[in-house]
């Protein structure tokens, strides 16, 4: 029988396990294409998003914390640009590269939820659904 090991055992270093411990991981779908006009009337290009959230999450010296990455379709579409954080999980729709700044800075440290950006949770179609409750910052809910 196959024996799993924790990465520490794999790689004989107690340090890496709290490396991988994230207290926020914004997803970005990167299947929207860029000339595609949203419900919110905008045009959105994931690539200048995602550039523009890893910018600021360099600028405030949170990369050890904070990762962004492009994901895969998140079949909400009609809701134009998405980025969705975890472990809050929290849905934004109609992101604009213009909210990459108040996104790091309201919900990432400050632990606010921006209300005109996020997915009503009837719109949602994912088992956990995003509170419009405050999350405590820098992940420690």
């Amino acid at each position: 029988m196959l024996e799993l090991v924790s990465p520490e055992q794999y790689r004989g270093d107690e340090t890496t396990a709290d490396m991988s411990k994230f207290t926020h991981h914004l997803f970005i779908c990167n299947k929207c294409k860029p000339s595609k006009k949203f419900r919110d009337g905008k045009t959105h290009d994931s690539g200048k998003l995602r550039s523009a959230l890893k910018k600021e999450i360099k600028r405030l010296g949170l990369k050890a914390e904070v990762r962004a990455n492009d994901s895969g379709c998140l079949d909400m579409c009609d809701d134009g640009q998405i980025v969705v954080i975890y472990p809050q999980a929290i849905w934004y729709g109609g992101v604009a590269v213009e909210d990459a700044e108040r996104i790091i800075r309201e919900t990432v440290l400050e632990g606010n939820v921006l209300e005109d950006l996020r997915i009503p949770d009837e719109r949602l179609r994912c088992g956990k659904r995003a509170k419009s409750a405050k999350v405590e910052p820098n992940g420690s809910n």
